[in-house]
């Protein structure tokens, strides 16, 4: 249930009506928009006559969300979040590219990417230290020690990092990492979401390879309610009966993810494609669809790469990719 204030309130008579419905059981959700202030109430509403809300001085109106998700509903918050990350925003207008190997091989590799990618603009570092696979027998990362890595890649440029989690055991090492990403196969990894949402850390949250996007909503309500409201969703392709392509990217995810969230959505064109040349294209249609950043894998050397080469940039693909990136954000930021 959604409660809009009055402009201009009386603000003591606010403060007690807060307090009368905290003891009455419910939590309060706060949101402070140009437009209206709302108090969202989170629990169960059924015993709440609206008609005595409605009655109260300072309440201009009450709404039902019909939605099963509250906290990541655009009902219970008008207005876009804006993550603030090392002093480089996402959501709200604001467009960040997010660079890197898929997964760390080296020291020197993630340095020299995390360096070429600075240069071309991108102001986020990906890279997997833990690395999910379908076979066992595949690379699946230097754990601990590609975390160091990807730290001293961070150190040396400067730019702030994000990489995957795998286990909720793991969260110890994630002290120094900015942003947190849980991967499609782990979306409703509910006991993980659980303890992500004790922290007060950006994650980065991909929808799953056949999930819906009420689903990914629900996943994120999980992190949400657990009072970490620092959530960026992911659209990373489904799967589909097509074979062309390794996933199926959904564009309309954006637009519908837009209409339903406030939080910001970010495209995954490499996994979307699996396919290197397909990445621009993709990433232009992302910007043009309303997308909030893009996740892009670079590798400086794609050939020999121990994760994911084909569908990888050269450095030189992706300063070139960055150019038109920054001319069409330019302009469909002018044209709304």
């Amino acid at each position: 249930m959604i409660i809009i204030l009055k402009q201009n309130a009386n603000q003591d008579q606010v403060e007690r009506l807060k307090e009368t419905l905290i003891h009455r059981g419910f939590k309060l959700h706060l949101s402070q928009g140009t437009e209206a202030s709302l108090i969202g109430l989170i629990g169960d509403t059924s015993s709440i006559q609206e008609d005595w809300l409605r009655a109260i001085d300072v309440i201009e109106d009450v709404k039902r969300i019909r939605e099963p998700y509250k906290k990541a509903s655009r009902s219970m918050h008008p207005e876009d979040s804006i993550l603030d990350i090392g002093g480089r925003k996402i959501g709200g207008g604001n467009f960040q590219v997010i660079a890197g190997p898929c997964s760390i091989e080296s020291r020197e590799q993630i340095t020299e990417v995390a360096q070429d990618v600075k240069n071309s603009g991108a102001h986020f570092l990906r890279g997997g230290a833990f690395k999910p696979r379908t076979s066992p027998y595949a690379f699946q990362g230097l754990h601990e020690q590609g975390l160091e890595f990807l730290l001293n890649a961070k150190q040396a440029t400067g730019l702030p990092v994000v990489t995957e989690i795998m286990s909720a055991e793991h969260l110890p090492l994630f002290e120094d990492v900015d942003v947190i990403q849980v991967g499609a196969r782990n979306m409703q990894n509910f006991e993980l979401l659980k303890e992500l949402g004790k922290l007060q850390k950006p994650i980065l949250l991909k929808r799953g390879l056949a999930n819906t996007l009420d689903e990914l909503l629900m996943s994120a309500e999980y992190i949400l309610a657990g009072g970490n409201e620092n959530v960026i969703l992911c659209e990373r392709g489904i799967r589909t009966f097509e074979t062309s392509t390794r996933n199926t990217l959904d564009i309309s995810a954006i637009p519908v993810l837009k209409q339903k969230t406030h939080l910001p959505v970010i495209v995954d064109p490499s996994h979307a494609s699996g396919i290197r040349s397909l990445v621009e294209p993709l990433s232009l249609a992302a910007i043009a669809a309303g997308a909030d950043g893009l996740i892009i894998e670079v590798h400086n050397n794609p050939e020999k790469a121990l994760c994911d080469g084909a569908q990888s940039l050269t450095p030189e693909m992706f300063d070139a990719l960055m150019k038109k990136i920054d001319r069409s954000v330019e302009f469909f930021r002018e044209l709304s």
